[in-house]
C-alpha cells in the first residue's frame, strides 16, 4: 500500500508541474519519465480540463499490438542467436506494424550485450533467462515500434544491472516503456495525440498484477494527463492447454497468475481506452467493454527459438481504430506464423483470425463481436 500512495503522489506532482509550464519530472527524481521535449508540444495541460484537438491532430488513432518479443538469445550460448544478425526477423510485419499510428509489443527479456550473470533456476525445464544484445533494440525501432511493456517474468532474468541496461537502451531508442517498480508508467506523444501506459505483471520487480486497487489509482490519474491510456498486463496459465478465459484467478506451475477478465475491467472501470494482454504464449479471445478494447492475450509474435506447435505459432496483429477519447471504432487482425527459427510469416490460412474468432464466440459472446473473412472486426452496437 505504501508503494502506491508514494506513486499517487509522484503521479500528482506529474499533474502538478505541467500545469504550471513545468514539463515531466527529470530523471533524477524518484519515479522517471521520458524526456519528451522532442515529442511534446503541449506541456502545459493541466489535469482534469478538456484536450482541445490541434489543428494537425489526429481525429481516430490506431494503434498495432503483438505480444511477446525475444529476438535471440545469447545466454547461455550463441546457438540461440537468429542468422544475420536478426534483422530479418520483423521484415514481413514492418509494413503492417508502421501502418498504425503506433506499434505495442511485450519485450519478453532484456537487452544487454554484456554477459551478466542470470537468476538460478531450480527446474531448468520451466526456467528460462534471455538476454539480447543492446544492438537488437534498433530491429524493434526499424519495425515501427513506440512502446513497450518490461512487467513480465523475464525483465528480471539478469537482475538490477540487466533492469537497468534495458531501460537505458529502450530510452536512449525513443520506446517508450513501463511497468517494472521503479518505471510503472509513461506519457509520450506522437501527432498530436498524448498516450498514457502502464504495465502489470505477477513477478518480482514488476508492477503488481494482483493489486486491483493500486492499479486503478494509476490508471485513473494517467486518464488526466493523457488523451488515451493503454494498460498492458502479463497474466493468466500458459500453453495449448489455457486457451480459454475461465474469468477466475488462474494458478500455473503454483503460482497466481491473476484473473485477467476482472483485471482488464478494472482498468477500463478506472479510465483505461485500451488493455492489452500476453503471458499464455498462445492467442485468447477479445472483448470490448463499456466501448473499450480487451485482448486477453496476444500469444508470441516473434520468439526466436521458441515453440512454434499448434497454436503456439499463430502470431497475430492486431490493429484497432478509436477516436480521440480511446473509444473502439474497429480493429482488424493480420494474421502472422512463426516458425521456430525464422520470424513471423504471413499466414495465408489465417489461422490467427480464426482462432481468435472461436475463443471470441466462445469465451465473451456477448461483447457482440462481428467478425469479417478479411479479419476486420466491429461490434454490432458500433455499426447500429
Amino acid at each position: 500500500m505504501t508503494t502506491f500512495i508514494l506513486l499517487f503522489l509522484q503521479l500528482l506532482l506529474v499533474g502538478c508541474s505541467s500545469s504550471v509550464g513545468g514539463g515531466l519530472p527529470s530523471e533524477t527524481e524518484s519515479l522517471p519519465l521520458p524526456d519528451t521535449t522532442s515529442k511534446t508540444s503541449d506541456s502545459t495541460k493541466a489535469p482534469n480540463t478538456a484536450v482541445e484537438p490541434a489543428k494537425d491532430s489526429l481525429k481516430t488513432v490506431t494503434i498495432a499490438m503483438v505480444g511477446d518479443l525475444m529476438l535471440g538469445s545469447n545466454n547461455p550460448a550463441m546457438y540461440r542467436m537468429p542468422p544475420n544478425d536478426g534483422k530479418d526477423l520483423l521484415t514481413e510485419a514492418t509494413p503492417v506494424l508502421r501502418e498504425a499510428d503506433i506499434a505495442f509489443g511485450n519485450l519478453e527479456g532484456v537487452l544487454m550485450t554484456d554477459s551478466g550473470t542470470s537468476k538460478q533456476c531450480s527446474n531448468p525445464k520451466v526456467c528460462y533467462a534471455f538476454k539480447s544484445p543492446d544492438h537488437y533494440v534498433q530491429h524493434f525501432v526499424d519495425a515501427g515500434f513506440d512502446v513497450m511493456s518490461t512487467a513480465n517474468n523475464h525483465i528480471g532474468d539478469f537482475g538490477s544491472r540487466g533492469r537497468a541496461n534495458t531501460k537505458k537502451v529502450l530510452k536512449e531508442a525513443g520506446i517508450a516503456f513501463a511497468g517494472m517498480l521503479d518505471k510503472p508508467f509513461d506519457i509520450f506523444e506522437r501527432d498530436g495525440i498524448k498516450y498514457g501506459f502502464c504495465a502489470f505483471a505477477p513477478n518480482s520487480g514488476t508492477m503488481p498484477l494482483k493489486d486491483l486497487a493500486g492499479m486503478a489509482s494509476i490508471v485513473r490519474r494517467l486518464d488526466t494527463l493523457a488523451d488515451v491510456v493503454i494498460v498492458s498486463f502479463h497474466g493468466g496459465a500458459e500453453g495449448t492447454s489455457y486457451s480459454h478465459i475461465p474469468r477466475e484467478q488462474e494458478i500455473f506451475l503454483g503460482e497466481d497468475r491473476g484473473n485477467p477478465y476482472a483485471f482488464a475491467r478494472k482498468a477500463i472501470d478506472a479510465g483505461a481506452d485500451v488493455v492489452i494482454g500476453h503471458g499464455p504464449h498462445v492467442p485468447r479471445a477479445i472483448d470490448v467493454y463499456k466501448g473499450r478494447f480487451i485482448a486477453y492475450s496476444l500469444g508470441n509474435f516473434a520468439t526466436y527459438g521458441f515453440s512454434t506447435e499448434e497454436t503456439l505459432g499463430l502470431a497475430p496483429v492486431i490493429r484497432v481504430r478509436v477516436d480521440r477519447k480511446g473509444v473502439f471504432l474497429e480493429g482488424s487482425i493480420v494474421s502472422f506464423r512463426q516458425e521456430k527459427n525464422a520470424g513471423p510469416k504471413k499466414d495465408p490460412s489465417k489461422g490467427a483470425l480464426r482462432e481468435i474468432r472461436r475463443l471470441t464466440q466462445s469465451d465473451v459472446p456477448e461483447a457482440g463481436i462481428v467478425f469479417e473473412e478479411d479479419g476486420g472486426f466491429h461490434t454490432r452496437k458500433a455499426r447500429d
